[in-house]
């Protein structure tokens, strides 16, 4: 870890901290108009942003294997949760072991194969694989699969719900750690060139030197986290202001268009205050990728919201104590992770 990564990390636990004990104080005056529904919901948030951000710190610091790992065991549950809530057949069952068994799992170590030696054996670079396989191989031959099964009774219903789960729990989810994996071209400070073995300047042709760094790949990926994180907060937060107009009240009765509009706006002024710790090369690069996130993660909560008043349920699971479930606290990671990873190719690479 470099300076600057502990200093995020530093800044994200205070944070963290600082929002717990204001939660707390105002516990005290729910009595004086203090609404605790909403008190209730920031402690189950943070509870969960406690959980999230200290488990990525730690194994962060045993290396991208251990982060990867980390993400499959989420991307497991999450699709255990989504599993449950959808209709099954019992000659599906099959399907699902080799989705659990094989398809998650080889999702996951595309991410975490080391590009180059991959590259160097297959010729295949890895991220046209991870990126590709489950939209451009398995939809296509998990149909027929079910098919085979012999079972015609809801099959289109079955297997598009099938299909919809593996694209958010896995497909999307995997975009996260994959932020660990890239290789960026990050700038070579001059200062840093005294640094280096002298057999290794004399090679050198410094505008075409290039470093990549871990740090830094890091510091995106918990840039990400706080964005969408925080985003969701603030747009739950500007959509009790007095004037209300709800996006869709069936689906979600706490969101409404000034909440979402004013909300993605607070995130975007985020990014641009957390810049420094991004290599982006522009601070309106930082504040409009956190834009776009934010609102994709609104997409990912409405999405998910939508699925579970279908289903005439008001959570996904019960795994963690005090909370709905793991899907209910990464929907919206879910469905900005490959927009976050494609965005970081567009400016940086």
């Amino acid at each position: 870890m470099d300076n600057l990564t502990i200093c995020f990390l530093v800044g994200v636990l205070f944070l963290l901290i600082l929002v717990s004990c204001v939660v707390r104080w105002l516990r005290r005056y729910e009595d004086y108009g203090v609404d605790p529904a909403i008190l209730s919901s920031f402690r189950t948030r943070i509870r969960a942003w406690w959980i999230l951000f200290g488990s990525i710190a730690c194994v962060f610091m045993l290396g991208s294997f251990a982060t990867v790992l980390l993400f499959f065991v989420i991307s497991v549950s999450a699709l255990r949760e989504y599993i449950t809530l959808t209709p099954k057949s019992p000659v599906d069952h099959q399907t699902l072991f080799w989705i659990y068994v094989f398809l998650t799992p080889l999702q996951f170590v595309l991410i975490g194969v080391n590009p180059v030696w991959f590259e160097s054996v297959t010729g295949i670079v890895p991220y046209q694989l991870f990126s590709i396989l489950l939209p451009g191989y398995v939809f296509l031959v998990l149909p027929g699969f079910m098919a085979i099964s012999g079972d015609p009774k809801r099959f289109l219903e079955r297997t598009a719900k099938l299909q919809l789960g593996l694209m958010i729990c896995v497909y999307s989810l995997s975009y996260v750690p994959a932020i660990l994996t890239m290789k960026m071209n990050i700038p070579i400070e001059l200062e840093t060139i005294s640094e280096l073995p002298s057999e290794t300047v004399k090679s050198l042709v410094l505008p075409d030197y290039f470093t990549s760094v871990s740090g830094v790949n890091f510091r995106l990926l918990f840039f990400f986290v706080v964005v969408v994180q925080l985003g969701d907060v603030f747009q739950y937060l500007w959509s009790q202001l007095p004037l209300r107009h709800v996006v869709a009240s069936k689906i979600n009765s706490n969101r409404t268009w000034e909440g979402v509009l004013i909300g993605v706006i607070s995130s975007g002024l985020l990014g641009v205050a957390i810049w420094y710790f991004t290599p982006f090369p522009q601070w309106w690069h930082a504040g409009l990728i956190a834009m776009i996130v934010s609102f994709i993660g609104f997409c990912g909560s409405m999405t998910m919201s939508a699925i579970k008043r279908d289903r005439g349920v008001s959570g996904y699971g019960t795994l963690i104590q005090g909370h709905n479930g793991i899907l209910d606290r990464i929907d919206s990671l879910c469905f900005a992770a490959p927009v976050f990873y494609h965005l970081i190719w567009l400016f940086i690479r």
